[in-house]
This record gives C-alpha cells, sequence and structure tokens, in this order.
C-alpha cells in the first residue's frame, strides 16, 4: 500500500515541503477520527481530519480536529461564503485526487483553499490521513498551516 499512487503524491509532497513527518502505512483502515485515535492510541482531538466542503461550487479542506464538528452556517460567514455544504465523494475525488477516508491535507492535483482549526494547536503532536485510509503521517499545528498555506480557523 505504501506504493499507492495517492500516497506517493503526499509523500512527495511533505518531502518538498521539508516536512518532518514519515507516512504510516497502519494494517486497518482508519477512515474515522476514532478508529485513526484508537490505532494510534492518541486523543481522538489530535487527529486532523480533512472534510472538503462545498464553498459556492469552489472546494474548501477544513483540517479540524476530530473533536470537533465544523459548524458550517458560522465557518461559511466567517469565510464570506454563501453556503458551506458537505461534498459529495465525486466533488471530493474530482479536487483532491483522494477518496473520503483518506484525504491528506497535501498531495492534490491542485491548489484547495484550506483553513486549520486553531484547537489542533494545543497537541504536540496532530495525525493527518496520507491519501488513503490506511495511511496517517505525524506533523504539528504549525507545520500544517506552512504545508498547505492555510488559514487558522474556529470551526464551532
Amino acid at each position: 500500500m505504501s506504493s499507492h499512487p495517492n500516497v506517493q503524491k503526499v509523500a512527495d509532497a511533505l518531502k518538498a515541503a521539508g516536512a518532518t513527518g514519515e507516512i504510516v502505512i497502519l494494517d486497518e483502515a482508519v477512515p474515522t477520527a476514532a478508529a485513526a485515535a484508537a490505532e494510534l492510541g492518541c486523543e481522538v482531538g489530535a487527529i486532523a481530519n480533512s472534510l472538503i466542503f462545498n464553498g459556492d461550487g469552489a472546494p474548501v479542506l477544513i483540517l479540524t480536529s476530530g473533536a470537533h464538528r465544523v459548524d458550517t452556517a458560522k465557518v461559511a460567514a466567517e469565510l464570506g461564503i454563501a453556503k458551506l455544504k458537505r461534498a459529495t465523494p465525486e466533488f471530493v475525488k474530482e479536487h483532491t485526487g483522494q477518496s473520503i477516508g483518506g484525504v491528506a491535507p497535501v498531495g492534490h492535483p491542485g491548489r484547495v483553499p484550506t483553513y486549520v482549526d486553531t484547537a489542533l494547536e494545543q497537541y504536540p503532536v496532530v495525525w493527518a490521513a496520507a491519501g488513503i485510509p490506511h495511511s496517517v503521517f505525524p506533523t504539528t499545528y504549525a507545520e500544517l498551516l506552512e504545508l498547505t498555506a492555510g488559514t487558522p480557523v474556529t470551526v464551532n
């Protein structure tokens, strides 16, 4: 699985950005924050969920703490978007090249505007998906902001 094209794209993006964490391939798929936290032995809040939303027809990536739900009305208002809604699996795949459950914060075919939940800052190590549901990588809040050219946001 480490040779999966999505994992390779994420690995290439991480390397190009000088990221410090190595991709970990897990025995079991971890498509949810709870599953990832259980597998990794960390708090669910230390999981950076990569959630793609449809913001008036354009993709918006929100990296949120696994302990939070995104208040879409609040975030849409903060971003100046009329409506922020959950994206369809097809929309996610089109804009990231990855499937729901394994969407990484990097490795997409084009730039996706990214917002990073400020709640992730409290964790010394944050885990993010690496392109497929069996892969993750460790990072930090500050590094996530750098890797994604992300903007801090309070999601709830």
